[in-house]
């Protein structure tokens, strides 16, 4: 059961993209909320966000130990998570999966408060709370572009 663990936090091969594995595991959650919409079904992009959320807790929890270190670069189904909550519920146009693709990215790495503090939460919560935090801010920021330049971030 570990190693699926360990393949699941990993996103399978993802985790071990030898340049930016973090920025490889946010284009998978954006390929992943492309394809969810192609099923066009609303609450099934909320239910993707909590299983992701908790199945994410629990794998990474087991990669910590896998790998002995705390919040290890090979992990990135939080980046996943920080990328689908950036997106969610939104009709985006090509411009606004970029637009949401590059703030996630942002806010993952400045992690604001209080990003920075759930961070520090021990375990597989940590790896994934500071992530949902990121796409939290990042999907505000995605909201008052969609205002200020919908012609640009929403689909038409």
């Amino acid at each position: 059961m570990s190693h699926f663990a360990v393949r699941l936090a990993t996103v399978g091969p993802l985790g071990s993209f030898p340049i930016a594995p973090g920025t490889i595991g946010s284009l998978a959650g954006v390929a992943l909320c492309v394809a969810i919409r192609l099923v066009a079904v609303p609450w099934l992009e909320a239910a993707l966000i909590a299983v992701t959320f908790v199945a994410g807790v629990w794998a990474a929890d087991h990669a910590e130990r896998q790998f002995a270190t705390t919040d290890p670069g090979p992990v990135v189904i939080d980046e996943v998570l920080g990328t689908l909550i950036t997106l969610a519920f939104l009709p985006l146009s090509a411009w606004g999966y970029l637009a949401g693709f590059l703030l996630f990215r942002v806010f993952d790495i400045v992690k604001p408060w209080p990003a920075g503090r759930l961070e520090a939460l021990r375990g597989g919560v940590g790896i994934m709370a500071d992530d949902a935090m990121a796409g939290l801010y990042a999907w505000v920021a995605l909201r008052v572009l969609a205002w200020a330049a919908p012609g640009w971030i929403l689909a038409s």
